[in-house]
């Protein structure tokens, strides 16, 4: 069995890898992605979705999609870096935490990003829609350079700022070439088709259009939800899944939709099966760059394998 791979060779004795290897091996076994195993040769004659297949980017800006877990520091600085260094202006919305968000102690949310001698750093959370939608609410978001969204329930993201001026401003944001970066829930919210909930039988919600075409999952190995992205997208063959794993973020440049990973794990692009090709899965690490369009066509440059038979096999029990 092969798997295709970004750029390098993932090393086989790893935890993560072993960990990668077998969650696919076993959705590959309960027949939920189709033909995963299947050799390079008809990788490189797949053809290329038809013209048109790929979103119109929007102009400007970035996202920093982190897949939950600590943020670390790695992550916490290319975000800052895209919001302008030592000029960013921050707003950190907290709204996806339960009531604590509503008693939530400012300091305590803001010291880690002013310890960074950034120009400023505030709150902006409520739960009502009619409050998300006054443009005096969202103001502060009109003079940010970057926008964080906490952890917690993306239900309660939507349910409070889905279709209001708070979404709005923030599109406006990465109009102007700011950044919206967001971890776990805030990392789920980033796409129109949002998985909100369901262990293994996903639960969609409506999120922000901030990278259409795509849809993202969170937690993606430390919970084992290959499963899970994999029959929302038997549902919408149209869109790009990516699974992100705990602290490792998936860097996208909304203009040209050129992608990069940030972190100590792995992101894993999903592209269900078609008509025309078999279901594949790209495996993106810390230093990998390429592009939506790249990962769509099958570019031979993106196709070194690893024999994933090879990693099961060798570890007794599976």
């Amino acid at each position: 069995m092969t798997l295709s791979l970004f750029r390098r060779p993932i090393a086989v004795g790893r935890h993560r890898t072993f960990k990668l290897a077998c969650g696919l091996a076993i959705a590959a076994g309960l027949g939920l992605v189709g033909r995963l195993a299947f050799e390079l040769t008809a990788l490189n004659a797949a053809p290329a979705p038809p013209t048109g297949a790929l979103p119109r980017p929007r102009s400007g800006g970035a996202l920093v999609i982190n897949g939950g877990g600590k943020l670390t520091e790695e992550v916490r600085d290319r975000f800052l870096e895209l919001a302008g260094g030592p000029d960013a202006r921050i707003v950190l919305i907290p709204t996806a935490r339960s009531v604590s968000a509503d008693a939530t102690d400012p300091e305590k949310d803001l010291e880690p990003w002013k310890a960074r001698g950034i120009a400023s750093v505030r709150l902006l959370h409520t739960r009502s829609r009619a409050t998300a939608d006054d443009p005096d609410f969202a103001g502060p978001l009109a003079e940010a350079t970057g926008v964080w969204i906490g952890g917690g329930s993306q239900t309660r993201l939507s349910e409070a700022y889905a279709g209001t001026e708070v979404e709005r401003q923030l599109k406006l944001l990465l109009d102007r070439g700011g950044v919206v970066g967001g971890s776990s829930a805030g990392a789920a919210i980033m796409t129109r088709v949002m998985i909100a909930s369901g262990r293994k039988d996903p639960i969609e919600g409506r999120g922000f259009d901030f990278l259409p075409g795509a849809v993202v999952d969170q937690h993606f190995l430390k919970r084992n939800r290959i499963g899970r992205l994999t029959k929302l997208l038997e549902r919408h063959p149209d869109l790009i899944g990516f699974g992100i794993d705990e602290q490792t973020a998936l860097v996208v440049g909304v203009r040209d939709l050129r992608i990069s990973v940030v972190g100590d794990s792995y992101v894993v692009a999903c592209l269900p099966a078609s008509k025309e090709r078999p279901a594949r899965y790209q495996v993106l690490k810390q230093g990998d760059e390429t592009d939506l369009a790249a990962l769509r066509t099958l570019e031979p440059s993106v196709i070194p394998s690893i024999d994933l038979g090879e990693i099961v096999s060798s570890k007794p029990g599976l």
